[in-house]
Protein backbone atom coordinates (compact mmCIF):
# COMPACT_ATOMS: atom_id res chain seq x y z
CA UNK A 1 0.00 0.00 0.00
CA UNK A 2 1.14 3.24 -1.12
CA UNK A 3 0.19 6.49 0.41
CA UNK A 4 0.49 10.35 -1.15
CA UNK A 5 0.93 13.69 0.59
CA UNK A 6 -0.61 16.56 -1.01
CA UNK A 7 -0.01 19.60 0.62
CA UNK A 8 0.49 23.33 0.16
CA UNK A 9 -3.09 23.26 -1.67
CA UNK A 10 -4.48 27.20 -1.70
CA UNK A 11 -7.82 26.48 -1.13
CA UNK A 12 -9.38 22.69 -0.40
CA UNK A 13 -13.04 22.45 -0.83
CA UNK A 14 -14.00 19.85 1.69
CA UNK A 15 -18.11 20.23 1.16
CA UNK A 16 -17.87 20.08 5.08
CA UNK A 17 -19.54 23.35 6.28
CA UNK A 18 -17.45 22.41 9.61
CA UNK A 19 -14.42 23.56 8.02
CA UNK A 20 -15.77 26.65 6.89
CA UNK A 21 -14.81 30.36 8.19
CA UNK A 22 -18.32 31.48 9.80
CA UNK A 23 -17.80 34.94 8.67
CA UNK A 24 -17.92 34.37 5.09
CA UNK A 25 -21.31 34.33 2.76
CA UNK A 26 -23.74 30.86 3.11
CA UNK A 27 -23.16 29.32 -0.44
CA UNK A 28 -19.33 29.81 0.34
CA UNK A 29 -19.96 28.63 3.94
CA UNK A 30 -21.35 25.29 1.82
CA UNK A 31 -17.94 24.43 0.42
CA UNK A 32 -16.25 24.04 3.75
CA UNK A 33 -12.92 25.88 2.48
CA UNK A 34 -9.43 24.86 3.81
CA UNK A 35 -6.72 27.42 3.06
CA UNK A 36 -2.98 26.59 2.85
CA UNK A 37 -4.25 22.77 3.44
CA UNK A 38 -2.86 19.53 3.02
CA UNK A 39 -4.65 15.73 2.85
CA UNK A 40 -3.24 12.59 2.81
CA UNK A 41 -4.64 9.44 0.35
CA UNK A 42 -3.75 5.73 1.14
CA UNK A 43 -3.46 2.60 -0.96
CA UNK A 44 -2.68 4.88 -3.94
CA UNK A 45 -2.84 2.04 -6.19
CA UNK A 46 -5.38 0.21 -5.32
CA UNK A 47 -8.56 1.75 -3.70
CA UNK A 48 -7.00 5.07 -3.09
CA UNK A 49 -8.97 6.79 0.15
CA UNK A 50 -8.75 9.71 1.93
CA UNK A 51 -6.60 9.25 5.15
CA UNK A 52 -6.14 12.51 6.46
CA UNK A 53 -6.71 16.20 5.93
CA UNK A 54 -5.68 19.50 7.88
CA UNK A 55 -2.90 22.45 7.43
CA UNK A 56 0.06 21.73 5.50
CA UNK A 57 2.07 22.80 8.73
CA UNK A 58 0.62 20.05 10.66
CA UNK A 59 1.06 17.55 7.46
CA UNK A 60 2.43 13.52 8.55
CA UNK A 61 5.01 11.94 6.28
CA UNK A 62 3.52 9.65 3.94
CA UNK A 63 5.61 7.06 1.04
CA UNK A 64 5.14 9.81 -1.39
CA UNK A 65 4.17 13.64 -1.36
CA UNK A 66 3.71 16.52 -3.81
CA UNK A 67 3.00 20.02 -3.29
CA UNK A 68 0.35 21.57 -5.11
CA UNK A 69 1.09 25.56 -4.33
CA UNK A 70 -1.03 28.17 -5.41
CA UNK A 71 -3.86 24.93 -6.67
CA UNK A 72 -7.19 24.18 -5.50
CA UNK A 73 -8.24 20.66 -4.76
CA UNK A 74 -11.97 19.60 -4.75
CA UNK A 75 -14.30 16.90 -5.40
CA UNK A 76 -14.08 15.13 -8.74
CA UNK A 77 -17.15 16.50 -10.28
CA UNK A 78 -20.22 14.42 -10.44
CA UNK A 79 -22.21 14.11 -14.00
CA UNK A 80 -25.33 12.85 -13.30
CA UNK A 81 -26.51 13.10 -16.94
CA UNK A 82 -25.55 11.35 -19.82
CA UNK A 83 -26.34 9.71 -23.22
CA UNK A 84 -22.87 8.05 -23.82
CA UNK A 85 -23.19 5.16 -25.84
CA UNK A 86 -24.17 6.55 -28.90
CA UNK A 87 -22.78 5.89 -32.98
CA UNK A 88 -23.11 8.78 -35.76
CA UNK A 89 -22.98 12.51 -35.67
CA UNK A 90 -25.39 15.09 -35.64
CA UNK A 91 -23.12 18.24 -36.54
CA UNK A 92 -25.46 19.15 -39.16
CA UNK A 93 -28.42 19.52 -37.23
CA UNK A 94 -26.50 21.76 -34.25
CA UNK A 95 -26.16 24.28 -37.48
CA UNK A 96 -29.21 24.00 -38.61
CA UNK A 97 -30.52 25.18 -34.76
CA UNK A 98 -27.98 28.10 -35.01
CA UNK A 99 -29.77 28.90 -38.62
CA UNK A 100 -32.91 28.90 -36.82
CA UNK A 101 -34.56 25.51 -36.94
CA UNK A 102 -36.25 24.61 -33.32
CA UNK A 103 -35.67 21.55 -31.99
CA UNK A 104 -38.54 18.65 -31.17
CA UNK A 105 -36.86 15.69 -30.13
CA UNK A 106 -36.83 14.05 -33.85
CA UNK A 107 -33.05 14.10 -34.18
CA UNK A 108 -32.81 11.66 -31.84
CA UNK A 109 -34.12 8.98 -34.44
CA UNK A 110 -30.72 9.28 -36.71
CA UNK A 111 -29.04 8.42 -33.40
CA UNK A 112 -30.96 4.96 -32.43
CA UNK A 113 -30.12 3.95 -36.92
CA UNK A 114 -26.57 4.59 -36.21
CA UNK A 115 -26.56 3.20 -32.92
CA UNK A 116 -28.55 -0.10 -33.90
CA UNK A 117 -25.68 -0.34 -37.04
CA UNK A 118 -22.78 -0.02 -34.77
CA UNK A 119 -21.68 -3.57 -33.25
CA UNK A 120 -20.08 -3.86 -29.55
CA UNK A 121 -16.48 -3.36 -30.31
CA UNK A 122 -17.16 0.16 -32.04
CA UNK A 123 -19.24 1.66 -29.40
CA UNK A 124 -17.51 0.11 -26.47
CA UNK A 125 -14.42 2.09 -28.28
CA UNK A 126 -16.18 5.08 -28.89
CA UNK A 127 -17.53 5.32 -25.39
CA UNK A 128 -14.24 4.58 -23.77
CA UNK A 129 -13.52 7.49 -25.56
CA UNK A 130 -15.81 9.69 -24.19
CA UNK A 131 -14.93 8.55 -20.58
CA UNK A 132 -11.80 9.43 -20.95
CA UNK A 133 -12.26 12.69 -22.03
CA UNK A 134 -14.88 14.04 -19.42
CA UNK A 135 -12.59 12.35 -16.71
CA UNK A 136 -9.61 14.53 -17.82
CA UNK A 137 -11.45 17.55 -17.22
CA UNK A 138 -12.14 16.38 -13.83
CA UNK A 139 -15.20 14.10 -13.59
CA UNK A 140 -14.67 11.21 -11.22
CA UNK A 141 -18.65 9.68 -11.71
CA UNK A 142 -20.92 9.53 -14.24
CA UNK A 143 -24.45 7.94 -14.81
CA UNK A 144 -24.97 6.76 -18.56
CA UNK A 145 -28.78 6.56 -20.09
CA UNK A 146 -29.58 4.02 -22.77
CA UNK A 147 -31.88 5.26 -25.17
CA UNK A 148 -30.76 5.09 -28.74
CA UNK A 149 -31.58 1.17 -29.28
CA UNK A 150 -35.16 1.20 -28.65
CA UNK A 151 -35.28 -2.70 -29.03
CA UNK A 152 -35.29 -5.33 -26.28
CA UNK A 153 -31.40 -6.25 -27.33
CA UNK A 154 -30.09 -2.98 -28.26
CA UNK A 155 -31.53 -1.74 -24.82
CA UNK A 156 -29.56 -4.56 -22.91
CA UNK A 157 -26.88 -4.09 -24.76
CA UNK A 158 -25.90 -0.46 -24.18
CA UNK A 159 -26.95 -1.13 -20.82
CA UNK A 160 -24.40 -3.88 -20.81
CA UNK A 161 -21.79 -1.64 -22.31
CA UNK A 162 -22.73 1.04 -19.56
CA UNK A 163 -22.17 -0.95 -17.03
CA UNK A 164 -18.92 -1.52 -18.27
CA UNK A 165 -17.15 1.85 -17.13
CA UNK A 166 -19.90 2.80 -14.31
CA UNK A 167 -21.94 1.51 -11.65
CA UNK A 168 -24.62 4.83 -12.48
CA UNK A 169 -26.98 3.10 -15.28
CA UNK A 170 -30.28 4.02 -16.39
CA UNK A 171 -32.31 2.16 -18.77
CA UNK A 172 -34.37 4.91 -20.69
CA UNK A 173 -36.42 2.74 -23.21
CA UNK A 174 -38.99 5.16 -23.06
CA UNK A 175 -36.66 8.02 -25.06
CA UNK A 176 -38.46 8.36 -27.89
CA UNK A 177 -41.55 6.65 -29.75
CA UNK A 178 -39.16 4.67 -32.30
CA UNK A 179 -40.17 4.97 -36.19
CA UNK A 180 -41.58 1.66 -36.15
CA UNK A 181 -44.03 2.41 -33.71
CA UNK A 182 -45.41 5.34 -34.81
CA UNK A 183 -48.34 4.09 -35.45
CA UNK A 184 -49.17 2.25 -32.08
CA UNK A 185 -47.74 4.07 -29.49
CA UNK A 186 -49.35 2.18 -27.12
CA UNK A 187 -47.98 -1.30 -27.95
CA UNK A 188 -44.21 0.66 -27.71
CA UNK A 189 -45.07 1.42 -23.97
CA UNK A 190 -46.01 -2.06 -23.35
CA UNK A 191 -43.16 -3.45 -24.49
CA UNK A 192 -40.85 -0.63 -22.65
CA UNK A 193 -43.38 -1.55 -18.98
CA UNK A 194 -43.44 -5.71 -20.37
CA UNK A 195 -41.25 -7.56 -21.90
CA UNK A 196 -37.96 -5.05 -22.18
CA UNK A 197 -38.08 -3.86 -18.53
CA UNK A 198 -38.57 -7.26 -17.27
CA UNK A 199 -35.59 -8.02 -19.12
CA UNK A 200 -33.65 -5.00 -17.83
CA UNK A 201 -34.56 -6.10 -14.55
CA UNK A 202 -33.27 -9.60 -14.91
CA UNK A 203 -29.93 -8.73 -16.72
CA UNK A 204 -29.45 -6.77 -13.66
CA UNK A 205 -27.19 -3.81 -15.60
CA UNK A 206 -29.79 -1.01 -14.70
CA UNK A 207 -29.94 1.35 -11.30
CA UNK A 208 -32.25 3.45 -12.40
CA UNK A 209 -35.29 4.33 -14.87
CA UNK A 210 -35.80 7.24 -17.02
CA UNK A 211 -38.33 8.49 -19.43
CA UNK A 212 -38.68 11.57 -21.81
CA UNK A 213 -42.07 13.31 -20.08
CA UNK A 214 -42.70 16.05 -22.96
CA UNK A 215 -46.44 16.27 -24.32
CA UNK A 216 -44.83 19.25 -26.02
CA UNK A 217 -42.61 16.98 -28.49
CA UNK A 218 -44.60 14.58 -30.71
CA UNK A 219 -41.69 11.98 -30.34
CA UNK A 220 -41.50 11.75 -26.47
CA UNK A 221 -44.21 10.43 -24.49
CA UNK A 222 -47.62 12.40 -22.45
CA UNK A 223 -48.07 12.77 -18.65
CA UNK A 224 -50.26 9.29 -18.36
CA UNK A 225 -47.66 7.42 -20.85
CA UNK A 226 -45.01 8.51 -18.31
CA UNK A 227 -47.30 7.69 -15.08
CA UNK A 228 -47.83 4.11 -16.47
CA UNK A 229 -43.60 3.70 -17.66
CA UNK A 230 -42.89 5.12 -14.16
CA UNK A 231 -45.09 3.30 -12.02
CA UNK A 232 -43.74 -0.27 -13.70
CA UNK A 233 -39.67 0.63 -13.02
CA UNK A 234 -40.98 0.88 -9.42
CA UNK A 235 -42.55 -1.39 -8.85
CA UNK A 236 -39.70 -3.63 -10.42
CA UNK A 237 -37.60 -1.86 -8.07
CA UNK A 238 -35.46 0.39 -10.11
CA UNK A 239 -34.77 4.09 -8.67
CA UNK A 240 -36.72 6.93 -10.63
CA UNK A 241 -35.40 9.62 -13.04
CA UNK A 242 -37.72 12.31 -15.35
CA UNK A 243 -36.59 14.01 -18.35
CA UNK A 244 -39.27 16.96 -17.63
CA UNK A 245 -40.36 20.73 -18.59
CA UNK A 246 -37.41 20.76 -21.30
CA UNK A 247 -39.59 22.06 -24.12
CA UNK A 248 -42.35 23.58 -22.73
CA UNK A 249 -44.02 23.91 -19.04
CA UNK A 250 -45.67 20.03 -18.62
CA UNK A 251 -46.30 17.52 -15.87
CA UNK A 252 -43.00 15.85 -15.77
CA UNK A 253 -41.65 18.12 -12.72
CA UNK A 254 -44.75 17.36 -10.48
CA UNK A 255 -45.05 13.56 -11.46
CA UNK A 256 -41.47 13.29 -10.39
CA UNK A 257 -41.68 14.51 -7.36
CA UNK A 258 -45.28 12.81 -6.69
CA UNK A 259 -43.46 9.52 -7.58
CA UNK A 260 -40.44 9.98 -5.58
CA UNK A 261 -37.91 10.28 -8.96
CA UNK A 262 -34.47 10.86 -7.32
CA UNK A 263 -33.84 13.82 -9.79
CA UNK A 264 -35.89 15.40 -12.69
CA UNK A 265 -33.46 16.62 -15.14
CA UNK A 266 -33.89 19.89 -17.60
CA UNK A 267 -36.55 21.87 -15.80
CA UNK A 268 -36.47 24.62 -17.77
CA UNK A 269 -40.20 25.91 -18.05
CA UNK A 270 -41.33 25.89 -14.77
CA UNK A 271 -44.77 27.10 -13.02
CA UNK A 272 -45.14 28.27 -9.43
CA UNK A 273 -46.67 24.78 -8.58
CA UNK A 274 -43.86 22.80 -10.78
CA UNK A 275 -41.59 24.77 -7.79
CA UNK A 276 -43.21 24.22 -5.06
CA UNK A 277 -43.25 20.20 -5.67
CA UNK A 278 -39.87 20.27 -5.88
CA UNK A 279 -39.03 22.66 -2.99
CA UNK A 280 -41.74 20.07 -0.52
CA UNK A 281 -40.13 17.31 -1.97
CA UNK A 282 -36.79 15.13 -2.10
CA UNK A 283 -36.29 15.30 -6.15
CA UNK A 284 -33.34 16.88 -7.17
CA UNK A 285 -33.50 19.39 -9.73
CA UNK A 286 -30.70 18.52 -12.19
CA UNK A 287 -30.40 21.63 -14.73
CA UNK A 288 -28.21 20.98 -17.94
CA UNK A 289 -27.27 24.51 -19.28
CA UNK A 290 -25.03 22.91 -22.18
CA UNK A 291 -28.93 22.20 -24.05
CA UNK A 292 -30.16 25.59 -23.54
CA UNK A 293 -26.77 26.31 -25.31
CA UNK A 294 -27.04 24.02 -28.23
CA UNK A 295 -31.08 24.70 -28.70
CA UNK A 296 -31.08 28.16 -27.65
CA UNK A 297 -33.76 27.99 -25.35
CA UNK A 298 -34.45 29.74 -22.82
CA UNK A 299 -31.75 28.97 -19.91
CA UNK A 300 -33.37 27.64 -16.27
CA UNK A 301 -33.77 30.04 -13.28
CA UNK A 302 -31.35 28.32 -10.93
CA UNK A 303 -31.84 31.23 -8.63
CA UNK A 304 -35.90 30.82 -8.60
CA UNK A 305 -34.95 27.07 -7.17
CA UNK A 306 -32.32 27.44 -5.24
CA UNK A 307 -34.22 30.67 -3.44
CA UNK A 308 -37.14 27.97 -2.55
CA UNK A 309 -34.77 25.71 -0.87
CA UNK A 310 -34.60 22.89 -3.70
CA UNK A 311 -31.30 20.68 -4.17
CA UNK A 312 -30.13 21.78 -7.46
CA UNK A 313 -27.35 19.47 -9.83
CA UNK A 314 -25.65 20.42 -12.60
CA UNK A 315 -24.83 17.29 -15.29
CA UNK A 316 -23.80 17.62 -19.24
CA UNK A 317 -26.62 15.79 -20.64
CA UNK A 318 -23.77 14.92 -23.10
CA UNK A 319 -25.13 13.45 -26.03
CA UNK A 320 -24.99 13.81 -30.17
CA UNK A 321 -28.20 15.96 -30.56
CA UNK A 322 -28.62 18.45 -28.20
CA UNK A 323 -25.44 18.87 -25.71
CA UNK A 324 -22.45 17.17 -27.29
CA UNK A 325 -19.70 18.23 -24.42
CA UNK A 326 -18.08 15.93 -21.62
CA UNK A 327 -17.35 19.33 -19.54
CA UNK A 328 -18.54 19.92 -16.32
CA UNK A 329 -16.18 23.16 -15.78
CA UNK A 330 -17.90 24.40 -18.97
CA UNK A 331 -21.32 23.68 -17.49
CA UNK A 332 -20.11 25.22 -14.21
CA UNK A 333 -19.38 28.77 -16.18
CA UNK A 334 -22.94 28.92 -17.96
CA UNK A 335 -24.41 28.50 -14.70
CA UNK A 336 -22.79 31.11 -13.26
CA UNK A 337 -23.43 33.53 -16.71
CA UNK A 338 -26.43 32.57 -17.47
CA UNK A 339 -28.94 30.85 -14.78
CA UNK A 340 -28.49 33.06 -11.50
CA UNK A 341 -25.80 31.00 -9.39
CA UNK A 342 -23.01 32.31 -7.44
CA UNK A 343 -19.75 30.28 -8.64
CA UNK A 344 -19.55 28.09 -5.30
CA UNK A 345 -23.12 27.57 -5.75
CA UNK A 346 -22.62 25.72 -8.63
CA UNK A 347 -19.30 24.24 -7.70
CA UNK A 348 -21.86 22.95 -5.24
CA UNK A 349 -24.81 21.58 -7.31
CA UNK A 350 -22.24 20.07 -9.45
CA UNK A 351 -20.34 18.19 -6.48
CA UNK A 352 -22.68 17.33 -3.91
CA UNK A 353 -25.92 17.91 -5.79
CA UNK A 354 -25.33 15.61 -8.42
CA UNK A 355 -24.13 13.36 -6.08
CA UNK A 356 -26.90 13.24 -4.25
CA UNK A 357 -29.05 11.96 -7.13
CA UNK A 358 -27.05 9.53 -7.53
CA UNK A 359 -26.95 8.47 -3.92
CA UNK A 360 -23.42 9.70 -3.31
CA UNK A 361 -22.05 11.54 -0.24
CA UNK A 362 -18.96 13.93 -1.90
CA UNK A 363 -16.47 15.11 1.27
CA UNK A 364 -13.16 15.76 1.59
CA UNK A 365 -12.60 14.00 5.00
CA UNK A 366 -10.90 10.67 6.25
CA UNK A 367 -12.44 7.33 5.07
CA UNK A 368 -14.14 8.88 2.11
CA UNK A 369 -12.67 7.93 -1.46
CA UNK A 370 -9.98 10.07 -3.09
CA UNK A 371 -12.11 10.89 -6.15
CA UNK A 372 -10.71 14.34 -6.44
CA UNK A 373 -9.84 16.76 -8.94
CA UNK A 374 -7.08 19.76 -9.34
CA UNK A 375 -7.59 22.91 -10.19
CA UNK A 376 -4.72 24.93 -11.94
CA UNK A 377 -6.00 27.93 -10.40
CA UNK A 378 -5.85 29.41 -6.90
CA UNK A 379 -9.62 29.28 -6.08
CA UNK A 380 -12.93 27.20 -7.31
CA UNK A 381 -13.89 30.78 -9.03
CA UNK A 382 -11.81 30.77 -11.62
CA UNK A 383 -13.61 27.48 -13.20
CA UNK A 384 -16.03 30.61 -14.30
CA UNK A 385 -13.88 33.14 -14.39
CA UNK A 386 -12.01 31.40 -17.11
CA UNK A 387 -14.52 29.41 -19.20
CA UNK A 388 -12.94 27.34 -22.04
CA UNK A 389 -9.49 27.12 -20.49
CA UNK A 390 -8.40 23.33 -18.96
CA UNK A 391 -8.03 23.71 -15.48
CA UNK A 392 -9.52 21.01 -13.90
CA UNK A 393 -7.90 17.09 -14.06
CA UNK A 394 -8.30 14.26 -11.83
CA UNK A 395 -5.67 14.29 -8.90
CA UNK A 396 -5.07 10.41 -8.84
CA UNK A 397 -5.43 8.25 -11.30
Amino acid sequence: MTSLLVTDIAELVTLDPQQADPTSSPDVQALGLRHDAALVVDDLHGTPTIAWVGSAAAAPQADLAVSQAGQTVLPGFVDSHTHLVFAGDRAAEFAARMRGVPYDGGGIASTVAATRGADDDQLRTLLAGRVAELRRQGTTRVEIKTGYGLTLPDELRLLRLAREVTPHTTFLGAHVVPAEYRADRAAYVELVTGPMLAAVVAGGDAAYLDVFCEPASPHAFDADESRAILLAGRRAGLGLRVHGNQLGPGPGVRLACELGAVSVDHCTYLTDADVDALAGSDTVATLLPAVEFSTKHPYPDARRLLDAGVTVALATDCNPGTSYTSSMPFVVALAVREMGMTPAEAVYAATAGSGRSLGLQRRIAPGEPAELALLRAPSHVHLAYRPGVPLARPLVG
